[in-house]
């Protein structure tokens, strides 16, 4: 696995996991000395820019998301080894029980990213969705633009912009030409369930 430093303020901190877009930092996974760890989240959080790299020097200055601004948070730990610390910024909006219509989907691998995307889309819109449709939202949120693939490193990042009235129009297309369907559980002719 690809890892990444960090720097801000003078501190330095090994990146073993981040998601980004352009400059902007979606999701940031540190380890090093607690008060690296720290002086680096407190620096991002006000604002200021760190610089990511695969060396120790120069990197490209990024910042926390605009869009999920005064929405993050942070938690950390010392590990075993007693030294080191580790310690996560996550904005809110990549919580499963946030209120946001948008969110972001952190997946550690990629053959799980369409069963939390169904998840989250369906925790979020107020349409009738089925498990088994996983990876036709997945695929369709892709190719109409909902789906953002984030660079990203140590985790699968997604930024997902869902458009209810489009998505529901599409599905009453899938589920008319036979696409979708849902098979009525325990029902002993096994009807399949069909939108009209």
């Amino acid at each position: 696995m690809e890892l990444l430093t960090i720097r801000a303020g003078g501190f330095s901190a090994t990146v073993d996991g981040c998601a980004r877009d352009a400059d902007e930092l979606w999701f940031v996974s540190m380890l090093g000395h607690q008060q690296a760890v720290r002086a680096i989240w407190a620096r991002l959080v006000k604002g200021e820019a760190a610089y990511l790299s695969e060396t120790e020097l120069g990197g490209q200055p990024v910042t926390l998301a605009r869009e999920a601004w005064g929405t993050w948070r942070f938690s950390g730990l010392r590990l075993p080894s007693g030294s080191a610390y580790h310690g996560m910024l996550v904005p809110e909006l990549a919580a499963y029980a946030a209120d946001r219509r948008d969110f972001l989907l952190l997946a550690r691998q990629q053959d799980e990213a369409a069963h939390l995307h169904y998840r989250f889309l369906n925790r979020r819109l107020d349409l009738p969705l089925h498990p088994s449709w996983a990876e036709w939202l997945w695929g369709r949120g892709i190719e109409n633009g909902e789906v953002e693939t984030l660079t990203s490193v140590g985790v699968r990042a997604f930024r997902c912009r869902p458009e209810p009235e489009a998505l529901r129009e599409d599905i009453g297309q899938a589920v008319r030409r036979g696409v979708l369907s849902v098979r009525a559980d325990g029902a002993d002719d096994n009807i399949e369930l069909r939108a009209a």
